[in-house]
């Protein structure tokens, strides 16, 4: 039987972001790194959202970092970065994410596989008060495009698989497109995958130590340049380590890891506390009215 889940809910008291960091690996994307930029900068843009957005060349061997410079020159918000290695999908998020600025993150991929929209969506979200916005591109408004069938069924077995493990009502934990607030990426350090498992520590460890979530449906679509960089064979073990490590800290840490529950920005949807005997009494006597014993009738209280 599963555990009964914990409602959290965003409160208005959390302080309002004012920038936005856009974290963007790229290895060999010199085929989409320019329209992903283009297209996330100016979506971005005509909402009027503050942003930078931090592509993290992570050891391309093609023209990636020459086009960034070229985008730089003409994008003020964009800053691009060299990951000097060692390399990988993880390590590049992670360097960027120990250098922007903003008040909170998101992490696109550089394939234009993630919809520019959808990232407004998740501001907004971020606004309201949530720590973390999720999007599912399995729930009703989700939509894929293209999805290369074996990979399909393998994701939507993995991601069973944890939302079983950990009881959560998330569908897509696996796809790395999430927004959190700085706090959040500071509250799961330190970040141990180095590879694509990032993307399901990063959500993971954010639910785990007590910040609020909620999920909305975004759209995605398969890559039309380039290679995938993603190899289902070398990663599968990377990501059921980082699953059950997480897993661990969920049921044995005994809370060890948690956010402290005077920085929560979201609380729980609980029944209001009765008031104790004591307490009854000593708003009695504040009023000047007299304890009724068992028994008699409202007339004993003065009017």
């Amino acid at each position: 039987m599963l555990r009964r889940q914990t409602v959290l809910v965003p409160t208005p008291s959390a302080p309002p972001p004012r920038l936005l960091s856009v974290v963007i690996p790229a290895r060999d994307e010199e085929g989409s790194i320019a329209v992903t930029v283009e297209h996330v900068h100016a979506a971005l843009a005509a909402e009027k959202i503050e942003h930078e957005l931090l592509v993290v060349d992570d050891g391309s061997t093609d023209r990636t970092r020459p086009i960034l410079d070229e985008l730089a020159a003409r994008i003020p918000e964009l800053r691009p970065l060299s990951n000097p290695g060692p390399h990988g999908f993880g390590r590049a998020v992670i360097y960027g994410l120990d250098r922007f600025r903003g008040d909170a993150v998101a992490v696109m991929m550089a394939d234009e596989s993630d919809d520019a929209g959808d990232l407004v969506r998740y501001w907004r979200l971020i606004e309201e008060g949530w720590d973390c916005a999720f999007g599912s591109r399995f729930v009703r408004g989700g939509k894929v495009f293209d999805y290369p069938r074996l990979k399909l069924w393998v994701n939507r077995i993995a991601n069973r698989f944890v939302a079983i493990l950990f009881n959560i009502r998330l569908n897509d934990t696996t796809n790395a497109f999430k927004c959190y607030r700085r706090e959040v990426i500071e509250g799961c350090r330190p970040l141990l995958a180095p590879h694509f498992n990032l993307t399901v520590e990063l959500p993971l460890k954010a639910i785990v130590r007590g910040y609020t979530w909620k999920v909305t449906p975004i759209t995605w679509r398969n890559r039309k340049t380039g290679v995938a960089k993603l190899k289902m064979r070398e990663m599968g073990s990377r990501y059921l380590f980082i699953v059950l490590y997480v897993w661990l800290e969920k049921y044995f840490s005994r809370g060890d890891y948690r956010r402290p529950v005077a920085q929560a920005t979201g609380t729980m949807k609980t029944p209001a506390a009765e008031p104790t005997a004591a307490e009854e009494r000593s708003k009695l006597q504040a009023s000047g009215l007299k304890e009724v014993p068992k028994g008699e009738s409202e007339k004993a209280l003065p009017t």
